[in-house]
């Protein structure tokens, strides 16, 4: 029994919409990712079975540990995202951008915010909650989730779409005719949380493992072993 999980088995909520995170085992089917080493490290030293609960979206997993359903979680660290959570300090920084079709005349990120541009973005992801408070002029399209604000581009319903900028990448990639802006709107600091009831002493148990996983190299292997590229280890607290 602990009081990060007292329940006696570590719940841990999995956004498998962040590639950079998690996703699913190709071969298993099972999440796997920098979020997932984490959370069954931390189960192992405090001697707990791991219940990974995976999530499509950001908000469904903080929804989750809001409520209690999940003992923690891996967020975007948002003020918008406090009320009944506590986080850790960052353990991963992030690149948010912006994605255009070919066509387009924007060439730079102070330009989006303008009258006439319409920005898809997944509803309740950290860029959603940035833009929210800073788009002043665009307007703001919320899609049920990363993959349809990139069909939201596609299809013409929009004329940018924002998001994790290697996920975007990979989009123009993919798909002829698209095009990522140079630079980032936002840096996307990625940290742990729980709900807010376990108290400031959970919290600094957990804050202490964050910062003990950055320290001894743990995140760095875990972003080498999964491929994931653009992510960098957050800095010390």
């Amino acid at each position: 029994m602990t009081d990060l999980a007292p329940g006696g088995t570590l719940r841990a909520a999995i956004n498998l919409g962040n590639p950079v995170l998690a996703g699913r085992d190709a071969v298993s089917g099972e999440p796997a990712g920098v979020s997932v080493d984490l959370a069954r490290e931390l189960a192992g030293r405090l001697g707990l079975p791991v219940e990974l609960v995976a999530f499509d979206r950001a908000a469904e997993s903080v929804d989750a540990v809001r409520a209690e359903r999940a003992d923690i979680g891996f967020f975007a660290i948002d003020p918008a995202r406090g009320e009944g959570l506590l986080f850790t300090a960052p353990y991963v920084l992030i690149e948010g951008s912006y994605l255009v079709l070919e066509s387009s005349t924007l060439t730079g990120n102070a330009q989006v915010d303008s009258v006439g541009q319409r920005i898809s973005v997944g509803s309740g992801s950290a860029y959603d909650l940035f833009l929210s408070r800073e788009i002043g002029h665009a307007e703001i399209v919320r899609c049920p989730g990363a993959q349809a604000a990139l069909e939201a581009l596609r299809s013409g319903a929009v004329e940018v779409a924002a998001g994790i900028r290697q996920v975007l990448e990979a989009e123009a990639q993919r798909v002829p005719g698209a095009r990522v802006l140079p630079g980032r709107f936002m840096v996307i600091q990625q940290a742990m949380g729980l709900p807010a009831s376990r108290g400031a002493q959970a919290q600094q148990r957990l804050a202490a493992f964050v910062e003990e996983m950055k320290a001894s190299g743990f995140v760095a292997d875990a972003l080498r072993r999964h491929r994931v590229e653009g992510a960098i280890v957050a800095p010390p607290a």
